[in-house]
């Protein structure tokens, strides 16, 4: 698909027609996650599993940064392509790739010398921390790799092509759906990989995919194409670098923090033993059911803006927010229905340990509900991000995880148990969103929004 201008036809329709492949691509993402947990939990068992959530925490930290780069290249390509201005576009691009590129080959080479130290330090269980530092350091190898695959499909939703991301990761999910329960049973010939199986297959997977995306961006000629016009902006730009970090630090910290809580969180849950630490994973793969729609929404509210603003309609804003959140709680609130209604059975595609499979259920009762709340919060930050102001939401998200999340769920874990560190959340959430949209109508709104380069 050519890049579009999402400021050309009514705006209901344009965002519906974008964000519908945009959440398929995050779906797709939570699904090889998820079928990747099941494969572990019943061929291998609950230890598998609960070595693999073990490192989540870490991976989520990894690409923290990668995300907050993301958020302000995305913002700027949506900013040049609404103005027409592709070589603007490719500046962006080949800076972001760049610094993306070095930043994920130093991940690489830290976390393989340090893995078993990492997981150690989090007092992960010691019945699968050396299954859990196998794991990690395979994921290590790959960050280089997931880092500019990510990249890539962030542009591309910039310029509003939100496809040509989706059949990337229709064709890396089921590569690596394929290849995992090979790699499990050393089908084919195959080495049996073990707990290892689902990280090896996702590196296979993803370079065939990155392989694909570039032979069709050349092919369809995409401006963000790996050609010889991008490839002479394969540098750093200072003054790009400059806007990206001023958008992408404080977008990056916010997603360090709230990796940094989880890794606080899976301490506190580990306390529990590792049923509750499979538990914990369980839970996540289907909460990433109803939180990457959310983020979705936001995604998609933050491009409209940025294009918005780009085409010198800036009083759009305030508009694209509200079609924003209402379609957040529409989404989330259908999905948070049925996984309340089925949950139990839904936790127990990944775990057959009945004492398991209750606290989970359990969990997610506590907390499902709030990621309305969450929706409506994100969204208000990613319109507010498409105008480059995001230190004021930034501080507003890392206080509402680190002086609300982690002392609630720390404090409640001593007083009701496990239960108390999931009450945390809902908190947190409520918090958050007064304190974002407080910010919105009072502060943001009176501000004057125009390009940043």
């Amino acid at each position: 698909m050519r890049p579009t201008n999402l400021t050309d036809a009514p705006l209901w329709r344009t965002m519906l027609m974008f964000l519908l492949p945009l959440m398929g691509s995050n779906i797709l993402q939570s699904l090889s996650g998820t079928v990747t947990s099941i494969y572990l939990g019943r061929m291998l068992g609950v230890g598998a599993l609960a070595a693999v959530s073990a490192f989540f925490p870490f991976l989520f930290l990894m690409i923290s940064f990668l995300i907050g780069l993301s958020n302000g290249s995305t913002v700027l390509i949506g900013q040049a392509h609404g103005a027409r201005n592709t070589e603007g576009m490719r500046a962006v691009a080949g800076t972001t790739i760049t610094v993306v590129g070095l930043l994920g080959i130093s991940m690489a080479l830290f976390g393989g010398l340090f893995t078993r130290t990492l997981l150690a330090a989090v007092g992960t269980p010691a019945d699968i921390l050396p299954e859990a530092s196998d794991y990690a350091r395979v994921i290590f190898i790959f960050v280089p790799l997931l880092f500019l695959f990510l990249g890539y499909t962030t542009f591309l939703r910039g310029t509003g092509d939100s496809h040509t991301s989706l059949y990337a990761l229709l064709l890396a999910t089921a590569i690596s759906l394929a290849l995992t329960p090979a790699f499990i049973l050393g089908f084919a010939g195959l080495p049996r990989l073990g707990v290892t199986s689902g990280a090896w297959a996702s590196v296979v997977a993803y370079t065939i995919a990155l392989a694909w995306l570039f032979m069709h961006l050349h092919r369809r000629g995409n401006p963000l194409a790996l050609n010889m016009a991008l490839l002479k902006h394969l540098w750093i730009d200072p003054q790009i670098l400059k806007v990206l970090l001023r958008i992408g630090l404080p977008s990056g910290l916010q997603m360090i923090m709230v990796s940094l809580s989880e890794i606080a969180v899976i301490s506190f849950v580990n306390r529990f033993g590792s049923n509750a630490t499979a538990a914990y994973g369980a839970v996540n793969q289907v909460v990433s059911y109803v939180q990457f729609p959310a983020i979705s929404v936001s995604i998609a509210a933050s491009i409209f803006g940025a294009q918005a603003i780009g085409a010198g309609n800036p009083e759009r804003l305030t508009r694209i927010a509200r079609t924003a959140a209402l379609m957040s709680l529409v989404i989330v609130g259908l999905l948070v229905i049925a996984a309340y209604s089925f949950s139990r059975s839904i936790v127990g595609w990944f775990i057959d340990n009945p004492d398991t499979i209750e606290i989970a259920h359990r969990l997610l009762m506590i907390t499902l509900w709030s990621y309305l709340v969450f929706g409506t919060s994100v969204v208000l930050s990613g319109v507010m991000r498409a105008s480059g102001a995001v230190l004021w939401p930034t501080a507003i998200s890392i206080f509402s995880i680190w002086g609300i999340e982690v002392p609630v769920a720390y404090w409640l874990s001593y007083r009701v148990g496990i239960d108390g560190i999931w009450i945390g959340y809902p908190v947190a959430f409520l918090g958050g969103l007064a304190l974002q949209a407080s910010y919105f109508h009072f502060v943001w709104r009176r501000r004057t929004h125009a390009r940043l380069i």
